[in-house]
């Protein structure tokens, strides 16, 4: 009996709006010149340090709607 050839899957392109989630991080964080200040504080940390932290923040809940959007897709 010849080996069974595997199903075709069927991807569909992404949404276009997955594709602005990964360029986020990117745009928020390309121009320095921009957020490179010490005011408003946080807690005590300059804008320049927490503003960087939220978009690491950030980032990981955009990856992971990111990777539930392909994950549902197969």
């Amino acid at each position: 009996m010849p080996p069974t050839a595997p199903h075709p899957t069927h991807h569909r392109k992404p949404h276009p709006i997955v594709w602005l989630l990964l360029a986020l991080p990117y745009a928020g964080l390309c121009f320095p010149s921009l957020y490179a200040r010490a005011t408003p504080a946080l807690f005590g940390f300059p804008f320049f340090y927490w503003y960087q932290f939220a978009w690491v923040v950030l980032t990981s809940g955009l990856l992971y709607v990111v990777y539930r959007h392909f994950k549902t897709r197969e």
